[in-house]
């Protein structure tokens, strides 16, 4: 996926700069958020940063570009699988490259991404991605290029 941030934000502040999420699954309510933020001068909570696994795991490196040059995720998500039970039987993984520079190395996630608390799973089969539209006081961030590949069964 390739993702722009518009330039001229720097009234806005932390939380507030071009941001948005690249949701890995997204079953209508929760999901798995690999964060997208403008994280270039910009000074915000470490694992809300862009490359974060948001309120999980910070990323590896700041590997961002300037607001108005256009940034780039390789992403690699492995989802997580359940027992006939409900309960996790293997969680899910997530490998990110930002730009280049890899910033999550085959991350256990916690469970579906929570603002305020810890993350929990809950059951799931396949799910669609999405890309979030946050509604912070910034200017709209740009998408193209969205390649989703499933790769090979488990």
């Amino acid at each position: 996926i390739e993702w722009r941030i518009p330039p001229g934000l720097d009234k806005f502040v932390g939380q507030e700069r071009g941001n948005s999420g690249l949701y890995l699954a997204y079953d209508g309510e929760d999901g798995y958020e690999l964060q997208i933020l403008d994280s270039y001068n910009n000074t915000t909570y470490v694992n809300g940063q862009a490359g974060s696994l948001y309120k999980q795991t910070a990323p590896l490196v700041n590997a961002m570009r300037k607001p108005g040059a256009w940034q780039t995720y390789d992403v690699v998500f492995t989802a997580p699988r359940f027992k006939a039970d409900g309960s996790v039987e293997a969680p899910g993984y997530v490998t990110a490259i930002h730009n280049g520079v890899l910033v999550q190395d085959h991350t256990a996630l916690k469970g579906f991404t929570r603002y305020i608390g810890a993350p929990s799973y809950k059951a799931h089969g396949a799910l669609p991605i999405l890309l979030q539209a946050h509604g912070d006081p910034s200017p709209p961030i740009s998408f193209r290029n969205i390649w989703v590949r499933e790769l090979g069964a488990r």
